[in-house]
């Protein structure tokens, strides 16, 4: 029983960090009508900018982070200046490839800088706590608090400002903002900053639970992608539940089947687009 216990609040907090690469996925489909695949280097790049500027420039670790998020942010807004609105009026299969183009080269350039794998220390705090027998570790209760806190965050965001509101029209009918005068080319930058910020978040959080370097994006990405899907992409509920359910089956389905934690969750997308196409809660932000 503690067993199952321990399997299963690993799982929520993987799960929590799959739910917010999933939120950010939901965000730029929605506002633009793509799948940004380049969503995992900006996890990636999250982590590797806290590592520069905590261990290299000697930022304290809560600065690091927030700046890390704030440059990524930044980087993901040129992506869509750069990269997306130029080729608007291409076709949505050269979109998606130009995603993959730009994952491509963010790769690229973390990997000639450095090769190496880095981790930052955990956030301050007891280094586990005892619930019912089995233990947590604090970073795993940092990625819980301040992951529940973001998805709150933005989940009131889209549905109490202004600004969301029309984030979430947009979701519904893309034609209709145009004609009501509202700058639909702000939109989409607006989405691709937010959703970089969600992700970087994701991976100043996992840093210090694992290992990160140039190639971890490609991983968590694809990750983040499974659970958007599972939940339903487009839906931000979906993305957390769907999140949190890859979460607990890879940790739980790692301990029965070991060696094959990389397959469940591509495998429980596959096993639930069979029977509900579109997701567990298909639908809109």
């Amino acid at each position: 029983m503690n067993a199952l216990l321990q399997y299963l609040l690993t799982g929520i907090g993987v799960g929590t960090l799959y739910s917010l690469i999933a939120a950010g996925f939901c965000l730029t489909y929605n506002t633009s009508g793509i799948i940004n695949f380049a969503q995992g280097e900006f996890v990636m790049l999250g982590g590797m900018l806290s590592v520069w500027l905590h261990q290299f420039q000697g930022l304290p670790l809560p600065m690091s982070m927030l700046l890390a998020i704030g440059l990524t942010a930044l980087a993901g807004t040129a992506v869509e200046r750069l990269a997306i609105r130029p080729a608007r009026g291409s076709g949505l299969t050269t979109l998606i490839i130009i995603t993959i183009g730009v994952s491509f080269i963010l790769k690229a350039l973390v990997g000639v800088v450095t090769k190496d794998e880095f981790q930052l220390p955990a956030l301050p705090g007891p280094t586990a706590v005892a619930v019912l027998g089995a233990t947590i570790t604090v970073q795993t209760l940092w990625i819980l608090a301040l992951g529940a806190a973001i998805v709150l965050a933005l989940g009131l965001f889209l549905k109490y400002t202004l600004l969301g509101t029309t984030l979430r029209a947009m979701a519904e009918d893309r034609q209709a903002i145009r004609n009501l005068g509202v700058d639909s080319q702000a939109l989409p930058v607006l989405a691709f900053g937010m959703s970089a910020a969600i992700g970087a978040a994701a991976g100043v959080l996992i840093t210090p639970l694992t290992q990160m370097s140039w190639l971890k994006g490609t991983e968590l990405g694809l990750k983040g992608f499974c659970a958007a899907v599972l939940g339903g992409m487009g839906s931000l509920p979906g993305a957390v539940v769907g999140g949190l359910v890859i979460g607990i089956a890879e940790t739980c389905g790692s301990a029965v089947f070991s060696g094959y934690k990389e397959v469940i969750a591509f495998a429980l997308v596959l096993a639930i687009l069979y029977t509900r196409p579109q997701g567990i809660l298909g639908g809109r932000l």
